[in-house]
């Protein structure tokens, strides 16, 4: 059974709570939907082990067969480069956070506003206030986070899953996505 509890169990997302990524096309189907979407990579993929890769490596991958432009925060844009891959932008997490909460903004390549901001690698606090703030002040972006914890804040999130099951669950979003 899929756990929609907070990952933190002190933390309360409110009335209005995420809707599980039960199966990878349930996030494959939101990604093709969009129009402008955007992933926001925090430090910590750089150093979470997930088997016999990290998890910047699934981004790359990722990003590399959809196209879909990365910010990476603090100094993770140290660890993409070092990697051979260029982020679309280096930036702090709040700064991203604010602006993508701007329906103005015309985002980091200037062709307008981003919906769908997906989510991974940043520590569950910050993103939980991140996710938050998209939440109430951001109607027209989608948030998805790709943690293998639940992010009650955002619109789509992961259950609290297995590092196995987080594994099988990206290769098949990275795999059908890039077909």
């Amino acid at each position: 059974m899929a756990n929609n509890e907070a990952w933190m169990t002190a933390e309360v997302g409110g009335p209005k709570r995420a809707s599980l990524i039960t199966k990878p096309e349930v996030a494959e189907a939101m990604i093709r939907r969009a129009r402008r979407p955007i992933l926001v990579i925090g430090h910590l993929a750089a150093e979470i082990e997930m088997e016999d890769k990290k998890l910047i490596d699934y981004v790359i991958d990722l990003a590399t067969n959809t196209g879909i432009p990365v910010v990476a925060t603090a100094h993770t844009g140290n660890a993409f480069l070092g990697r051979r891959f260029t982020p679309a932008s280096i930036m702090s997490a709040v700064d991203i956070g604010n602006r993508l909460a701007d329906p103005t903004w015309k985002g980091i390549d200037g062709n307008g506003p981003y919906d769908l901001a997906m989510f991974a690698g940043l520590p569950y606090s910050l993103a939980w206030t991140l996710l938050s703030g998209l939440k109430n002040f951001a109607p027209h972006l989608k948030t998805m986070t790709l943690d293998n914890v639940y992010h009650p804040n955002a619109n789509w999130s992961f259950p609290n899953i297995s590092i196995k099951d987080w594994i099988i669950n990206l290769q098949a979003i990275i795999r059908d996505l890039g077909e």
